[in-house]
């Protein structure tokens, strides 16, 4: 990578040496190279990231962290002048495939944000917002994802009275967990955070990792963080 190396900390229950060998490895990154212009900042990375587990990206500011988490989604496809070499695949599937639907990719890999960006709607309009862009309009179906997101990030309770408030009313950490019910509403295999706690109190970092290891049960998750707790 750059002369600071990216740490992998798989953070995983304990298994036994059996259920390790049975892990699936769910995103493949082989003899990956990122350039930004003429200048390169990932460098022969390798790394499989098992499926439904947590694995965070430690290391110094500038190291290439976010680089990297971007690329599981080419998020970074949106700034000009980016090139690889290399490949990053999930599910067998390289994610430079020219076939591949880049929009589809972006909903099977949700992203939050280390600040959290609420749309200036109600609380329920965020929410829903990646499934309406792919066209549902099932209110029925509109209202169970809300549910089943809020409460899957915890939220349910303190918001379900004021689904039509602005989501701008409530608290940081309120609107991160928040930006994760709206990220696995849409349905992800994958949900990449960066730093997503670093804007965050105490209390709401707390909830936040709570809320992180309780969704490793269903999605693989890929964190970039300075905390080693």
């Amino acid at each position: 990578m750059t002369d600071n190396t990216i740490v992998q900390e798989k953070v995983m229950d304990t298994v036994n040496t059996a259920e390790k060998a049975e892990e699936k490895t769910l995103i493949g990154i082989k003899d990956y190279d990122f350039f930004y212009g003429d200048k390169q900042v990932l460098f022969d990375v390798n790394m499989d990231i098992p499926e439904k587990q947590i694995v965070s990206f430690i290391g110094p500011s500038g190291c290439g962290k976010s680089t990297l988490l971007r690329n599981i989604n080419r998020m970074n496809d949106l700034v000009d002048g980016v090139r690889h070499n290399g490949d990053i695949a999930i599910n067998g599937q390289s994610n430079y495939d020219p076939h591949l639907d880049v929009i589809s990719l972006r909903r099977r890999v949700g992203m939050v944000f280390q600040k959290s960006n609420p749309f200036p709607k109600s609380i329920y309009e965020n929410v829903v917002y990646g499934l309406r862009i792919a066209g549902v309009k099932n209110k029925a179906v509109l209202d169970e994802a809300v549910e089943r997101s809020l409460k899957a990030s915890f939220l349910w309770e303190e918001v379900k009275d004021r689904l039509k408030d602005s989501a701008l009313g409530l608290s940081g950490g309120q609107m991160q967990r928040l930006c994760i019910a709206r990220a696995i509403a849409s349905g992800p295999e994958i949900i990449l955070m960066d730093e997503p706690c670093s804007a965050l109190d105490p209390i709401a970092t707390l909830k936040i990792e709570e809320l992180i290891h309780e969704l490793k049960k269903k999605y693989t998750i890929v964190i970039v963080t300075h905390s080693m707790q």
